[in-house]
């Protein structure tokens, strides 16, 4: 459902997060939502039965104040519905949608608004396993699937002439760092009747709100930051409700919804978004300027670094640098390598957002499957490091990242 935020008392989102969507009296006055673990829900009478059905398989619309219904959770649930509730509310969104990870919310997405012989037009790095059910599975299905470097200069006059039913971007980009102007493309998207979509999982919904800079949809893996303790595979799209409820009715027959108790792990999580994301943003840059300064780094790819054209798109859209970095060290994969298994304090390991910090190597770990010609053109070379930066005391991560170099 729609947020009326006036309705609040002008609350702010972590808030409002605590309560929103969720009514003690119906669960004994519990303090916080019970886990509803049921397949299935009875319905009051048979004609209500008809008319919950007739709304979910969109055999008529519903009202605006018309709530779906309960009928199997393959369809929806009450932690469910919770939780689309309140991710509606960081992203002031109209609604939302969860799904059983990151790629499945993409996947979905993609799959409601796209037909044989539909273009999409992507930006280019973008995370490994979105590239991969792009130009792996799309292209089965008779798609015309099209990418663009962020450096392209020509991008807008060629989707002019293309036409795409999807633009879909990635900002900041995965491995990169890398930030793409939303209210460009924005603009073009609309003056072409494209759908905009941007998937802000670096940033989000924390520090960027694409929906602000005219995206008409924004996914997320929301095993990461949302989520935040590597203990949960989830995805999520918030956006406007005509596109949501479509989404939706996809998501049914595909069945990628999540399950109650992931659900219920991520609202737990919820609450600490804000002050977990903070925490880790303020060690990533006291990390980010050690890395800057270390003689063992050729370059450290950062939002709180960033200058010229791309400094002035972050500052526009971006409401701080997030715990994400990039770097190239010196030397080659197996210095890389070394260097990744010297850590201690650091997990190697992929995935982002946690609690704990990780280090990966992307050329040969989440970007794998991208030709080496393509990773080396869009600047992921074997000598990159990815860094996610958790909540630990930034003294000992910093001493860690030392005595890794030190040991080379």
């Amino acid at each position: 459902m729609g947020i009326d935020y006036k309705k609040k008392n002008n609350l702010k989102p972590e808030t409002l997060i605590l309560s929103y969507g969720y009514v003690p009296a119906w669960s004994e006055y519990a303090l916080k939502p019970p886990i509803y673990q049921t397949s299935t829900f009875i319905f009051k009478s048979a004609e209500e039965g008809k008319k919950f059905f007739e709304i979910a398989y969109g055999l008529r619309e519903k009202e605006p104040t018309e709530s779906i219904g309960l009928i199997y959770s393959r369809l929806n649930n009450p932690n469910i519905e919770i939780l689309e509730d309140r991710l509606t509310l960081y992203d002031e969104a109209e609604d939302s949608a969860v799904f059983s990870s990151g790629m499945s919310a993409i996947s979905t997405t993609i799959l409601t608004f796209l037909k044989p012989k539909d273009k999409i037009f992507y930006s280019f790095p973008l995370y490994g396993g979105t590239y991969y059910f792009f130009e792996h599975f799309l292209k089965d299905f008779d798609i015309e699937v099209i990418k663009f470097y962020i450096s392209d200069k020509n991008i807008f006059e060629r989707i002019k002439i293309e036409k795409p039913k999807i633009i879909y971007i990635e900002t900041p980009a995965n491995p990169t760092l890398e930030v793409i102007d939303m209210e460009k493309f924005s603009k073009i998207s609309k003056e072409i009747g494209a759908i905009l979509i941007v998937d802000n999982t670096f940033l989000g919904p924390i520090y960027q709100k694409p929906l602000r800079f005219g995206a008409d949809l924004v996914v997320y893996s929301a095993t990461k930051y949302i989520s935040g303790h590597s203990d949960v595979v989830a995805g999520a799209v918030v956006g406007y409700s005509k596109y949501i409820n479509q989404i939706k009715t996809t998501r049914t027959f595909l069945g990628t919804i999540t399950d109650p108790i992931n659900a219920w792990l991520i609202l737990r999580s919820l609450e600490t978004l804000k002050i977990r994301f903070e925490k880790q943003t303020q060690n990533a840059i006291k990390i980010a300027n050690f890395l800057k300064n270390h003689p063992k780094v050729r370059k450290v790819y950062y939002l709180g670094l960033l200058e010229g054209e791309q400094y002035e798109i972050y500052k526009k859209q971006c409401l701080g640098p997030g715990a994400m970095i990039s770097f190239d060290i010196d030397g080659d994969e197996k210095v890389a390598f070394k260097f990744l298994n010297n850590l201690k304090v650091f997990k190697l390991a992929v995935s982002l957002g946690g609690t704990e910090s990780l280090a990966e190597h992307p050329y040969s770990m989440t970007h794998s499957d991208i030709e080496n010609e393509e990773k080396l053109k869009i600047g992921i070379s074997d000598s990159m490091i990815r860094l996610s930066i958790g909540i630990e005391n930034v003294d000992d991560l910093i001493n860690d990242l030392k005595q890794a170099f030190e040991n080379l």
